[in-house]
């Protein structure tokens, strides 16, 4: 297909413009940073940048003189660096004169979240890292990399210049993935559900996240972590201490009596499992309340997965506010239509409110009552929102304060 044969065209072309044109000058002018550094990559559909974050701080915690680059920013030590709006890899150009600050700082690890994108476009050109982790691969990106095989291929880009990968044994994506790593080039680990720790850690583990989706992470992090030389006792201490990443299952304080939860889950795997999660938490904790869930798909993105993201929220969720969430040059009446146009029963549990304030608004003051749960997903830690090709300030933290606040 015309499509198929562009798309493998375009690799190339990226190659030569980014990586050749950005990346290698890049490299030459700040002296190969990359190569004096030990660098930890993480991937995955879901979760890369809770499990970067989670890396990120168990090696500060252990006494490491560590870095971060990740979809929340960059850190050099303590010191945070904006890298702008939806933005996850950096350019070759800005990624290696992170390198070179690190370097100044005297820094020895670096923790480097990518993407599928970053990989397919070389933004990453020249890195090799000692470790590459992944989460999960599940659908996302559809409308840039067209198909699964596509997208896995794209992360394997990166993951294949690693020394050691670590899998997800339990993931669609993991004997695909098994087969490009023969044990005679690659040192291959997995974790699983299955595979338990030492008991300190598994103890950890289970005790800081009661969310499984959130123990997947901790078992790919705390894999990394042994295979970096860190003790147990290390590793489960920085487990405990980990408060989390902004913006991913952060709940807000309120005194209205509501659980009020604003959280990332923005594909069909993400939202399946934070909403089961959020189920698990109304049990435990006997709220006989509702689960309602306000969430959106974004345009010029992936519509495959709209009709999905509709099914799983009338599985799952007690009611549900459909709401913008990047709607670009998209209608976002829309986008809406398609997220409901698979359902077959639980219209009456759907609501359509296209302005993802009045939705938040009308959620918290008109729907919920005492003792419900408010999950808002899809923007987690972002701060603008695309309507049109503009990019306006927007935090769904923000509005649900101001909501309270009214």
């Amino acid at each position: 297909m015309p499509s198929e044969l562009i798309y493998q065209l375009k690799r190339p072309y990226h190659f030569l413009k980014t990586g050749l044109a950005k990346g290698l000058p890049a490299r030459i002018k700040y002296r190969f940073p990359d190569k004096k550094l030990k660098i930890i990559a993480i991937t995955g559909t879901d979760g890369k940048t809770t499990s970067s974050t989670m890396l990120y701080h168990i090696l500060q915690e252990s006494g490491k003189k560590v870095a971060l680059i990740s979809t929340v920013g960059a850190y050099i030590g303590e010191e945070k660096i904006e890298t702008g709006f939806h933005v996850t890899s950096p350019s070759p150009d800005q990624l290696f004169a992170f390198m070179s600050k690190m370097l100044e700082n005297k820094i020895e690890y670096l923790v480097l979240e990518f993407t599928s994108q970053g990989a397919y476009q070389s933004r990453l050109f020249g890195i090799e890292p000692d470790i590459a982790g992944v989460t999960n691969i599940d659908q996302d990106h559809f409308d840039y990399h067209l198909n699964y095989q596509n997208y896995l291929e794209a992360k394997a880009i990166v993951l294949q210049r690693a020394k050691t990968v670590v899998l997800n044994e339990d993931d669609q994506s993991y004997y695909r993935l098994k087969k490009l790593f023969p044990s005679s080039e690659y040192k291959v680990l997995d974790y699983s559900q299955e595979i338990k720790f030492v008991g300190k850690i598994e103890k950890a583990i289970k005790e800081r996240f009661p969310e499984l989706f959130n123990q997947q992470n901790a078992r790919l992090v705390s894999t990394i972590a042994l295979e970096l030389g860190l003790n147990a006792d290390e590793i489960s201490e920085s487990l405990i201490s980990f408060k989390g990443v902004p913006g991913r299952m952060q709940f807000i304080e309120n005194k209205n009596g509501l659980k009020i939860v604003v959280d990332f889950a923005h594909t069909p795997q993400g939202l399946r499992s934070a909403l089961t999660a959020l189920r698990s938490l109304m049990k435990r904790d006997k709220m006989a309340g509702k689960l309602i869930a306000i969430y959106g798909c974004a345009g010029l993105r992936d519509a495959a997965k709209r009709p999905m993201m509709g099914v799983i929220g009338v599985e799952l969720a007690d009611l549900l506010v459909f709401t913008a969430e990047d709607p670009r040059t998209e209608d976002v009446w829309s986008i809406i239509r398609q997220m409901k146009e698979a359902l077959t029963t639980g219209h009456n549990k759907v609501l359509s409110i296209p302005d993802r304030r009045e939705a938040i608004n009308f959620a918290i003051k008109k729907l919920a009552e005492k003792g419900d749960l408010i999950a808002i997903f899809g923007k987690g830690p972002e701060k603008s929102m695309c309507y049109g090709t503009t990019e306006i300030e927007w935090s769904d933290e923000e509005a649900v304060l101001k909501a309270l606040k009214n």
